[in-house]
This record gives C-alpha cells, sequence and structure tokens, in this order.
C-alpha cells in the first residue's frame, strides 16, 4: 500500500498545471479551516470528470481543421457542474481544471445547488468567421453530449464567448433530444429564455465586491482610482460601472 501511494504521488496527471496547483494550494490554505473529514478533502482535490475533445471543423475555403476540446467537471455533490465555456490559443486541461475548481467554490460558498465546471476549444476565435464559429460551436456540444444535460453539466459564457454562443448550444443540444431543453446553458439571448442583466452581472458583481471592501476599509469608492485588468465582457463592464460609482 505505501508503495502504491509513493508511486502514485510522483505521478503527474494530466491536468497538473502551475493554475492547477496554485487552485489546491488555496484549497490546503483553506483546509484547516473546514470541517470536513480526511476522505472528503481527497475526494475534492481531484476533479470528478475531465474529458478531452477532437473537435472537425470545415472551414470556410473548405479546409478541416481539427481543434482540441475540454470539458472538466469538478463536484457533482451539490448539484449539477455549472460553468463557463472558453475559446482561446490558450485552452489547456489543467486551466479548465483549475477554474472548475474555483467554480465549485463560489457556488459552494454562495450556498448554490451547483457544482463546479469548466470547458473550452483551443482555437484563435478573432481568425475565425461567424459561420466558422458556428460550426465549431455545434460540434463542440455534439461532441459533449454524453456528459452534459440540465441535470448533469449546464454551459455559460466565458472569454471569447457570448449569447450567441450559448443560443448555438442550446439548438444544438436541443435537437439532438427532440424537444427545447433552454436550461442546458446560461447567459442564453433574452428572447430563448435568458435572464434578464445576465449580460451586464459580472462586471457589475465585481464592482459590488470592490464597493464592500472599500466600505470595510473605511474608503470612499468615489475617491478612489482603480486599475482593470481586460476590457472584455467583465472588464469593460466593471470600468463603466466604477466611472458611474465615481471612481477614476
Amino acid at each position: 500500500m505505501v508503495q502504491i501511494e509513493e508511486t502514485a504521488s510522483r505521478v503527474h496527471l494530466e491536468w497538473d498545471t502551475p493554475l492547477f496547483r496554485t487552485a489546491i494550494a488555496q484549497y490546503e490554505q483553506a483546509l484547516p479551516y473546514a470541517d470536513v473529514s480526511e476522505a472528503v478533502a481527497e475526494r475534492l482535490r481531484y476533479p470528478e470528470r475531465a474529458v478531452m475533445l477532437s473537435i472537425p471543423v470545415r472551414l470556410d475555403d473548405e479546409r478541416r481543421v481539427v481543434f482540441a476540446g475540454y470539458r472538466v467537471q469538478h463536484s457533482s455533490v451539490l448539484g449539477p457542474t455549472k460553468g463557463g465555456i472558453r475559446y482561446d490559443e490558450e485552452v489547456t486541461l489543467g486551466e479548465c481544471a483549475a477554474l472548475a475548481v474555483w467554480m465549485t467554490w463560489k457556488c459552494s460558498l454562495l450556498r448554490l445547488p451547483y457544482g463546479g465546471a469548466k470547458g473550452g476549444v483551443r482555437c484563435n476565435p478573432r481568425q475565425l468567421s461567424l459561420s466558422e464559429l458556428e460550426r465549431l460551436t455545434r460540434r463542440f456540444t455534439s461532441e459533449l453530449l454524453p456528459v452534459i444535460g440540465p441535470q448533469e453539466d449546464i454551459a455559460a459564457p466565458d472569454m471569447a464567448t457570448n449569447e450567441q454562443t450559448m443560443a448555438w448550444m442550446m439548438d444544438t443540444y436541443s435537437m439532438q433530444v427532440g424537444h427545447a431543453v433552454p436550461e442546458i446553458v446560461t447567459g442564453k439571448p433574452i428572447s430563448v429564455g435568458g435572464s434578464v442583466f445576465r449580460h451586464e452581472a459580472t462586471g457589475a458583481g465585481v464592482v459590488m465586491v470592490t464597493a464592500r471592501a472599500c466600505e470595510r476599509l473605511g474608503w470612499n469608492l468615489a475617491e478612489q482610482r482603480c486599475v482593470v485588468q481586460g476590457f472584455g465582457n467583465v472588464g469593460g463592464i466593471a470600468a463603466h460601472e466604477l466611472a458611474d460609482c465615481g471612481a477614476t
């Protein structure tokens, strides 16, 4: 038994990357304050499922290209796993695993009945046309069908994905099961069952947390100078919200 444990500890698993090790290091720091058994603690150090996919796509010039896709489901103890889909050239299994871990903690801390997941496709979305992105998304969704569902794993927008991406995913999944399943994704257009304020919610949440932090520190947010990293769906909206609060 000792030999097996020592051998296992020396093996680097597929998702073992610096970002995943960071997520686990944070977890280890929090463990002394958590009332969990060693068995539960050990289980939560690992994802429940990590899927790697090959996604063949026909480009507009008739070339066929195969993209790498990933989906990691960390914990389904509290309910279906939940997490974003990102399109980026740097997407890896380890990155998705780390982000899935963090999604589990976020859902648990807010007492939401979900676990953490994250997925993505390694591609440069800026070099793909809208029709190519649609074909990529629909094929990715088709390949994920055995492991996703409203009671299993629910997708959401993330880096370089948006309401349109979620609409394609919802439509593809619904066609496969024979009826509309709007709950397979969040962040979809309002016209197909999406939520009002969903697009702004993450950036606005950043500002709400910042305002609460300033309040605890005795600072006035309107008097602060803020630095925002990135100017996408989250950073751009956060910057606008901060400006509305009087911050610079």
